[in-house]
């Protein structure tokens, strides 16, 4: 029973990165099988032979679509252990929490910044024309500069905008329009920009991503964010399944 589920677990998500034991025992739990760790089943014996078996042979042309979305084994590797997030793997989850809120959020795809940096506000007018920002409660920029990921948010109702860093960087780069000439932001003139005090820190140089994910899905399902470093591999995991099940856990 417990050899179906290691395979079909491998087919559904492509590896057994974001497999852990208590996946296998609530498998068992729902076949009326709870108490088989009790009758000297050694779960992570067989987890680890399974992983030895076919984790050596990925699954052949593994992909995962959603909307105008594509991740391969290649860009799902970028979840596992400290490996930097790629874009594809930032935009698809921004699709995911779009979807979860009912499009009253609005995800913003991580090219905006890098063509609005590189081409001005002629470069992006168009990436909203057919969205009403106004019908929305919270934006969400996630910014990539050089090696680093962070987030700016905009609170509609409130007129704030607000900036995420999970190492504590200052944004020297306002987003106020009278500034930067962009009218995507015209509309929060004389807004007011925060830094919020006391969000989540990493402690290492390699999950500023997840980060940015994890304030995402706070955010947008009006969570705290209670979130630490010590919980990245859990979150990674997690992202890992909702990206192949094409939908958040919430």
């Amino acid at each position: 029973m417990i050899h179906e589920f290691l395979e079909s677990f491998y087919m559904k998500y492509g590896s057994f990165t974001p497999l852990s034991e208590t996946d296998v025992l609530e498998y068992l739990k729902k076949k009326g099988n709870s108490d088989l760790s009790n009758r000297g089943l050694d779960i992570k014996r067989e987890m680890n032979r399974y992983r030895a078996g076919l984790a050596s042979a990925p699954v052949a042309g593994f992909m995962v679509s959603y909307n105008k979305h594509t991740l391969g084994l290649e860009d799902l590797s970028t979840l596992e252990e400290q490996n930097w997030l790629n874009d594809q793997i930032i935009n698809m989850y921004g699709e995911l929490i779009m979807e979860a809120t009912q499009h009253k959020v609005h995800f913003f795809n991580s090219f905006f910044h890098k063509q609005l940096v590189a081409k001005g506000y002629d470069g992006v007018k168009r990436w909203t024309k057919k969205v009403d920002l106004f019908s929305k409660w919270l934006l969400l920029f996630p910014i990539h500069l050089e090696i680093h990921w962070s987030l700016i948010t905009v609170t509609m109702a409130t007129k704030t905008i607000s900036y995420y860093d999970s190492q504590g960087i200052v944004f020297r780069h306002t987003t106020d329009s009278r500034s930067c000439n962009c009218g995507i932001f015209c509309p929060l003139l004389h807004c007011d920009l925060l830094t919020p005090q006391g969000i989540p820190q990493q402690k290492n140089d390699s999950d500023c991503g997840v980060f940015v994910l994890e304030y995402c899905r706070c955010l947008s399902v009006k969570q705290p964010l209670l979130f630490s470093q010590e919980d990245m591999p859990r979150i990674r995991k997690r992202i890992h399944k909702e990206l192949c099940d094409c939908r958040l856990n919430v």
